[in-house]
């Protein structure tokens, strides 16, 4: 018996930067993997402010590419969050469930956060990665 083989998929939202070397998340099925999203506007830079700017910018590049897959917020089910400064996002915790909770809902996947010297460019302080099962927040609520 043999396996289906399911077909790969690129996902880049023409409202997103251009990717050069990367794809800003790849469909296989019904999983989307979405790659690592700094807090880089459509102009390729990054947008100006702290922690708390950035992280609305990067989540949004994250929703902006699982919509464009055809997924909604409440099918992500895996999300990792790279910080050059932890105490800094701790600080503005409430802040940031805040902003979550309006792009994302309460609906929260397993999440990691992991601190880092640095991310591909210099002036991001944060890059937010996931994995997301298109459909699952339906079967959820059933």
């Amino acid at each position: 018996m043999t396996t289906p083989v399911r077909a790969k998929e690129t996902i880049n939202p023409p409202s997103l930067s251009k990717p050069s070397g990367f794809a800003h998340g790849t469909k296989v099925g019904d999983t989307v993997y979405l790659g690592g999203q700094t807090a880089m506007g459509a102009d390729g830079a990054i947008v100006p402010g702290g922690i708390v700017e950035q992280f609305r910018q990067a989540f949004s590049n994250v929703l902006a590419t699982l919509e464009h897959a055809g997924g909604v917020p409440s099918d992500l089910v895996d999300v990792t969050i790279y910080l050059t400064d932890i105490p800094d996002y701790q600080a503005h915790g409430r802040e940031i469930g805040r902003i979550w909770r309006e792009l994302a809902g309460s609906d929260y996947p397993a999440m990691a956060g992991i601190g880092t010297t640095g991310l591909w460019q210099a002036e991001a302080l944060i890059e937010i990665k996931g994995v997301a099962v298109i459909g699952s927040s339906a079967a959820a609520a059933s």
